[in-house]
């Protein structure tokens, strides 16, 4: 019994002082990018439909204490359908929890068009926050969220996320 005791002790201490966020490098198998994700990701790839385009994406996420950090990449017909494509996933996403944006900025240079935002709204009946990045290079698009209850979100987190992004 004593010995059984110490072994649940020892395993509730050990589990109390892992790391919340467990940085880990992401590479993707299926489009050039790498990540830093905050634990172990999963993935998964669907059918979606932005406007009149119908793709396969890749979903790659994670959840820590119901933030959720996910990349999405999904390959286009053509590179001329990029930014439609940016502001269409923009506009599902937003969409999805019901979300008015904060802020918004885009960019967009010969190589790469970007957007980049935050946006209240609501998930699961709780009040939630939307940031979200997204890129578009070449014939790929790319997803980079994080989404959550906005008193779960730490800007330090946001901000290693968010930076660790990279084309390859």
């Amino acid at each position: 019994m004593y010995r059984s005791t110490l072994a649940l002790l020892l395993a509730a201490a050990l589990a109390g002082c892992s790391p919340k966020y467990d940085w880990r490098d992401y590479r993707s198998k299926d489009a050039p990018y790498s990540i830093l994700f905050p634990g172990k990701p999963a993935s998964q790839t669907r059918s979606i439909t932005l406007d009149t385009l119908q793709l396969d994406m890749t979903m790659t996420a994670v959840e820590i204490d119901g933030v959720v950090f996910a990349v999405g990449s999904a390959r286009l017909p053509d590179h001329a359908s990029a930014m439609a494509a940016l502001q269409a996933m923009q506009s599902a996403l937003l969409k999805n929890i019901g979300a008015t944006l904060r802020s918004s900025k885009d960019s967009s240079t010969a190589l790469q068009a970007m957007l980049e935002f935050e946006a209240d709204g609501s998930q699961q009946g709780r009040p939630a926050r939307l940031i979200g990045k997204l890129v578009a290079r070449d014939q790929r698009i790319y997803q980079i969220i994080i989404l959550g209850q906005a008193q779960n979100l730490d800007t330090e987190q946001i901000d290693t996320y968010l930076s660790s992004f990279k084309l390859n």
